[in-house]
């Protein structure tokens, strides 16, 4: 037999093998919605909603940020140590008018703890102060807009330095989002946290349910970017510590490395990827100080 008819029957084989192949993606079902696969779920923009700012607006904050922090400096105020504080907590349960999307008690109290796990190293703990309950058919599935703005404009309590955290079914596989500190002066009542609230520990949300993306979104609310903030170019997530990273991490891919020029493997264990709820463990030092910093320019009560 000649080499060209050997090739034309690997290219054959190799052909037949392609439905195959092609079909290997395991489909990915959230919260009633199918994707082709875990990685399709990730890039379609569901696992975190929270509006990040262009590269031209993040240069612009960190001018501002550096501004006050060299005007407290001259006051003989450090904001970058890491002072923490208490949080208090007001969390919103919305459910449907048939009473369906509780949280348990537990549940709750769990996610709590969750968080005050995660932000120690930072000096930050949270005090759930209330719980309140709200059956609503629209702010049951929002996903941002007017629902958005309905919801929070009726619930929100306490000041610029109050966690406010809404818990719904949100639509579209959604898992949550949250405000940016810098934000608050500008719209004060739409500050706040929103997750998904099967979500919490021990709820349904399998993988992205033990309690993380509460502790995600929260690490918004406190000012950090994501780590695959930037890609592989520019100032990243505006933290020195956390390597950079190309693109949103899924699962938990040990050994990644998709910005090969930088330094560092990429941070799939940092609460500000994407990875599933079971990989996520760590905030760097370098986050706690944005963090600290960051609520002291912009959540401290004057």
């Amino acid at each position: 037999m000649s080499h060209i008819s050997l090739r034309r029957l690997a290219l054959a084989g190799l052909t037949a093998l392609l439905p195959v192949i092609a079909s290997a993606a395991t489909p990915f079902v959230f919260n009633g919605k199918t994707f082709t696969d875990q990685k399709a779920y990730v890039d379609s923009g569901a696992r975190c909603t929270t509006v990040q700012p262009s590269a031209l607006e993040q240069l612009l904050l960190a001018a501002k940020e550096q501004s006050f922090a060299a005007q407290e400096a001259a006051k003989g105020r450090d904001v970058y140590l890491p002072t923490g504080g208490v949080i208090p907590v007001y969390w919103h349960v919305i459910t449907n008018t048939s009473g369906q999307g509780a949280p348990t008690t537990t549940q709750i109290n769990n996610q709590i703890a969750v968080l005050n796990a995660a932000y120690a190293s930072g000096g930050f703990s949270f005090n759930l102060v209330q719980t309140t309950t709200t059956a609503n058919n629209s702010w049951y599935t929002c996903t941002g807009g007017t629902c958005e703005s309905e919801m929070k404009n009726a619930l929100r309590q306490g000041g610029p330095g109050t966690l406010n955290i809404y818990s719904n079914n949100m639509a579209g596989g959604l898992l949550g989002w949250a405000t940016f500190p810098s934000s608050y002066a500008s719209q004060p009542k739409l500050d706040g946290v929103v997750i998904l609230y099967s979500s919490v520990p021990g709820g349904t949300a399998a993988p992205y349910n033990l309690g993380d993306t509460g502790t995600h979104e929260v690490g918004h609310w406190l000012g950090l970017y994501h780590t695959f903030q930037g890609g592989c170019n520019g100032s990243g997530d505006s933290v020195s510590d956390t390597a950079a990273e190309r693109s949103p991490a899924y699962g938990c891919p040990t050994g990644r490395n998709s910005c090969r020029n930088k330094p560092g493997l990429d941070p799939i264990t940092n609460f500000m990827d994407y990875t599933d709820d079971s990989c996520m463990n760590t905030f760097s030092a370098g986050q706690n100080t944005r963090m600290n910093a960051q609520f002291v320019q912009y959540r401290s009560t004057p």
